[in-house]
């Protein structure tokens, strides 16, 4: 697949998960909730968690902002289901090093649609906006 053809599907993954965004909601139980925003563009997150034993049982995400933040948001709850604590905030790491321009090893943790924000590295007012959930994720399970 050439470049430009990646980039093209990258683009449409991005744009799905905004347009139809996964686990967008709050739980009726009582659930970890963080909320941050970026103040430079105006993104606020809101993300909910349900963490027993270490494990992420469920998670999900409310809020407002630009198409990468959202989508961002709606890649990150898809990809820490069912995944422990340490695996969430290695993920998290991970994704961090993929803003940075880096290419983090997925070999053991797959970042699955999040993967498709990697084109965002190259904006650099852009990365606060990809990684705002996941920071958001890491604030509550560093709590």
């Amino acid at each position: 697949m050439s470049f430009t053809n990646l980039e093209t599907l990258y683009r449409q993954v991005i744009m799905d998960h905004y347009k139809n965004p996964r686990n967008r909601g709050a739980f009726d139980e009582e659930s970890l909730s963080i909320d941050m925003n970026n103040p430079t563009c105006g993104d606020r997150i809101q993300i909910h968690l349900l963490v027993e034993d270490d494990m992420v049982k469920d998670a999900k995400f409310e809020g407002e902002g630009c198409s990468i933040s959202l989508a961002s948001a709606s890649m990150m709850t898809q990809a820490i289901k069912g995944k422990t604590t340490k695996e969430a905030l290695s993920m998290s790491e991970m994704f961090s090093d993929m803003m940075l321009g880096n290419d983090p090893d997925t070999s053991e943790l797959d970042l699955g649609d999040s993967e498709a924000l990697q084109g965002v590295a190259k904006f650099p007012a852009r990365i606060k906006c990809a990684t705002l959930p996941w920071k958001a994720m890491e604030k509550g399970m560093e709590a």
